[in-house]
């Protein structure tokens, strides 16, 4: 049996750290260390990992990228053969939850696996198809893009040693480590069965600052990258309009009217703001980050019983 470590990177997280923490110890296959790296909390995060005997890694605030947190929590994990990662604001839904997520780690070739992501029964219905056309109900064993995403992924250590995230990126650390990895040969395999629960707490403010963060590291990872004004009003437009259309399906469009023109002019408008660069844009990348899926309210559906037992939250108190 591989040793695997959880690495959770967390910064003033008391909202939702300690959903995560439980999810993760009960676990068929429970992490045989969780390691937290925390840039600076200051409210009672520490406090409630430290209640879960997990080891806490510091990072100062002024040091902090996704990529150094990363490298610092694997770094600190000498013994483990597989990192599993998750976002302090993610929780699994399965007891089977990293079982599932090492499955694919039985072939050699495999580099990285990533689970699947889902938002909150309340959560945005934009952001709900967001995730449903990144994160579909199907896994794939092996993948031919780099997508990826670090708020529910494993890798392979070994590979990690000769690889390190880059530090210097603004985001999609990700993107740019499964690329490196489909270039060195290895394999990334995508997995549904292993699926958590994103929970995004943002203001139109800080949407926008995430994808503009995202589109900058996203254009320096593939240098030939744009997004014009007319463009990005147009895919706003575009996704607008199916979500809208998503919404009246499903009978949620009195509900959601005011935040879907919210949500995707904050997303698009930070993208155009980090793009801003000339070149053509690598069609399969763009469409899978920015073209909206079909009309659909997108899936929160679980695969059948046999994947795990759902882990049930409402009867702990987190904190």
């Amino acid at each position: 049996m591989p040793r695997v470590a959880l690495i959770v990177r967390c910064f003033n997280e008391e909202a939702h750290i300690g959903r995560l923490l439980t999810g993760a110890t009960r676990q068929t296959r429970p992490p045989d260390e969780i390691i937290v790296v925390d840039s600076g909390s200051t409210d009672a995060t520490l406090a409630i990992a430290a209640a879960f005997g997990v080891r806490t890694v510091t990072i100062s605030p002024e040091q902090f990228s996704f990529g150094h947190a990363l490298n610092t929590g694997i770094g600190a994990a000498a013994e483990a053969d597989i990192a599993v990662f998750a976002s302090a604001h993610v929780y699994p839904i399965y007891d089977t939850w990293i079982e599932r997520l090492l499955v694919p780690f039985d072939d050699p070739e495999v580099a990285l696996a990533y689970g699947r992501q889902v938002t909150p029964p309340d959560g945005r219905l934009s952001e709900r198809r967001l995730l449903a056309q990144w994160f579909p109900e199907e896994s794939i064993q092996r993948q031919r893009h780099p997508f990826c995403n670090n708020a529910n992924a494993a890798i392979r250590r070994a590979v990690w040693e000769l690889m390190p995230y880059d530090e210097h990126l603004t985001g999609l650390e990700d993107l740019d480590w499964s690329k490196r990895a489909l270039n060195r040969g290895h394999a990334i395999s995508y997995v549904a069965e292993a699926p958590v629960v994103h929970v995004h707490d943002e203001s139109f403010g800080e949407i926008l600052n995430r994808y503009r963060r995202e589109a900058i590291a996203h254009k320096e990872i593939y240098d030939d990258q744009e997004m014009g004004v007319l463009t990005a009003a147009r895919l706003a437009a575009l996704n607008i309009l199916g979500d809208y259309r998503a919404a009246l399906g499903s009978g949620g469009l009195r509900h959601h009217f005011r935040e879907i023109p919210r949500f995707r002019l904050a997303q698009f408008a930070g993208t155009y703001q980090g793009f801003r660069q000339s070149g053509p844009v690598t069609d399969v990348l763009r469409r899978r980050f920015y073209y909206p899926a079909a009309a659909t309210g997108g899936s929160d559906r679980m695969a059948d019983a046999s994947v795990g037992r759902p882990i049930d939250y409402e009867a702990i108190d987190p904190q």
